[in-house]
């Protein structure tokens, strides 16, 4: 390609509503055009990206034995009220209606819809295993699209879906994809790391995530630098404190903290650790009747120590709030601890709560927590003295650095990450639903079991940019790059050896299958240089007089400081060996 074939739309600033470094210099390189809210249009330099993305995706999943399909982006609602996520799934999911009234989603995901695939067309396990997937436009209405692609509203999406006879056999299609993953992440060049995750809605109990290192990654990602151990915050365990509690060495007391309403500054006033509070958080649970309308509020007190945090998907899981949970009213609290937030504890309650105990706090003693009266807490309470032993005890905490790691092998790090791809083992969810069944060897119908297997196409450039920039612009791994090597002829209208020079090194690079562009716009050399810089090309090559002269031309790397001469009749040797080819 010659650039003025090509579309070069770059910007000296980007818009001030670019909040992170991707959506910033994607803007400014003219890869994306902001439409709407979460809405971009893919410019003709990004578009490249996204399609390089999904040639290695689509080399991998035939590996895999996957087969491409493409399924509808408007479904009929029909399929997603079998399962019931027509009404769980809240906003995010666009509800529309037809000429006729009829209600219809923009898919933001096909589980109901490949499942109904497969009820059709895989009638017997002689069909089995088998896997669909698709790449395909997929919307989520968020409440704040922010980010450029990294949080939008429409996105590209490859979703993947394995249909087995047995559990055992799902579970093996799972790794199959699990190694695909990584495959393609390793053919990416990013640093990435695959996360032990929780399965969040789409339902399942083995899951995983694949994020890529970045300092302004969203999530964070818990790890062991001494084991092959990983997992986000969500799923990570909190291990139990090791020995056994201490014995009371205060008596209780209550002390005056006036306008000290948070641990923090309660172990200030009092000069101890924040580690000896602990910090009382109310939740609500709710009986429904028939017709939903709610029948009895239970309300609950979870003690967390002072300096951790409660972790939601955690106590999501626990039995008393599997069925869903919200924190306490105002008007509920005070019912129950005759007292605002701020100053609450399950000393001298007013009406009985249910109590859930994190695991560190059962084993704490002498702490401090909230008296139930304005301006005051309670020092030195114990458990078994001051009140009955913990009966429900959990991990309800988010794990912090340097917490042991639950395989024993050390302590826990944490870092950033962007989620790109997610595994998920999903069951029979989804078939149970729908009646999805093929009959088995004994022939007698059964469920599928199933897995699902998702890549954000269009987040997963911009992830790499977050993990691959500097203050000049973008640096793509090659495997991304829009173009992978740029030919910058300088004043090759004034050089007839410069120009024709580049014309031939151009044709010897395309005859040789390289992703080459020849820059024959009559740019100034910094103006030149700083475009491509922007744009992130990993491989430059330099023709001038001066060099030429000498039967050279400058080479540079996008991440090099400086170029170095190569001799022209080297360059595409010397260029394959650059690119590990």
């Amino acid at each position: 390609m010659k650039a003025s074939q090509f579309f070069i739309s770059t910007l000296k600033e980007a818009p001030a509503d670019a909040e992170v470094v991707s959506h910033r210099l994607m803007t400014r390189a003219g890869m994306i055009k902001k439409l709407g809210a979460g809405i971009y249009t893919y410019m003709p330099m990004g578009l490249r990206v996204i399609h390089k993305v999904e040639a290695i995706v689509r080399e991998e999943m035939a590996r895999a034995g996957a087969v491409e399909i493409t399924m509808p982006v408007i479904q009929p609602a029909e399929y997603w009220q079998e399962t019931g996520r027509f009404d769980k799934m809240g906003p995010e999911l666009l509800r529309i209606k037809d000429r006729h009234g009829r209600d219809f989603v923009v898919q933001p995901t096909s589980e109901e819809v490949v499942t109904d695939l497969a009820r059709q067309e895989l009638r017997s396990h002689k069909q089995l295993p088998k896997n669909f997937y698709q790449i395909q436009t997929k919307f989520r209405d968020e409440r704040r699209p922010r980010f450029g692609l990294m949080r939008g509203r429409e996105f590209i999406m490859k979703d993947a879906y394995s249909f087995d006879k047995d559990q055992a056999s799902a579970k093996a299609s799972y790794q199959v994809m699990a190694q695909a993953y990584r495959r393609i992440f390793d053919r990416f060049g990013l640093t990435y790391r695959a996360v032990a995750a929780d399965s969040g809605a789409i339902g399942g109990d083995l899951s995983e995530e694949f994020q890529v290192i970045a300092a302004t990654g969203e999530d964070a990602i818990v790890y062991c630098p001494h084991s092959e151990y990983a997992a986000n915050l969500e799923k990570a365990e909190a291990l139990p404190p090791a020995g056994p509690r201490p014995a009371p060495a205060e008596p209780m007391a209550t002390v005056p903290t006036p306008g000290k309403s948070t641990c923090a500054d309660v172990a200030e006033l009092l000069g101890l650790p924040l580690a000896r509070t602990v910090k009382s958080l109310v939740l609500a649970t709710e009986t429904l009747t028939e017709d939903g309308r709610v029948q009895a509020v239970q309300v609950w007190l979870m003690l967390l120590r002072g300096d951790h945090d409660m972790n939601e998907v955690k106590v999501g899981k626990l039995a008393p709030f599997a069925a869903g949970y919200r924190f306490a009213t105002v008007p509920e609290i005070e019912e129950h601890f005759g007292c605002k937030p701020g100053y609450l504890g399950p000393i001298g309650l007013v009406k009985p709560v249910g109590l859930v105990v994190d695991r560190e706090v059962a084993v704490m003693a002498d702490w401090i927590c909230g008296a139930n009266q304005p301006d005051h807490h309670i020092r030195g309470v114990n458990w078994g003295r001051d009140l009955p032993e913990p009966t429900l005890v959990a991990d309800l905490r988010n794990v912090v650095e340097g917490d042991l790691s639950p395989d024993g092998a050390g302590v826990l790090a944490i870092e950033r990450g962007i989620e790109v791809g997610h595994v998920f083992y999903l069951g029979t969810k989804y078939s149970q639903a729908m009646n999805a069944t093929f009959l088995g060897e004994d022939g007698r119908p059964a469920p599928f079991e199933m897995g699902c297997y998702g890549i954000g196409i269009t987040r997963l450039p911009a992830a790499a940019i977050e993990q691959n920039h500097d203050e000049r612009g973008i640096i793509w791994p090659d495997a991304l790059a829009p173009f992978t090597v740029v030919i910058c002829p300088i004043n090759a209208e004034r050089s007839v050896e410069v120009k024709q020079t580049a014309e031939r090194l151009y044709a010897e690079l395309l005859a040789a299958g390289v992703d080459v562009l020849l820059d024959d716009r009559s740019e100034r050399p910094g103006a030149m240089f700083a475009d491509w810089e922007l744009i992130g090309v990993p491989h430059r090559i330099t023709i001038g007089d001066r060099a030429l002269k000498e039967g050279q031309v400058e080479y540079q790397h996008r991440r090099d400081s400086a170029s170095v001469r190569w001799a022209l009749a080297d360059v595409a040797s010397s260029l394959r060996a650059r690119m590990g080819q």
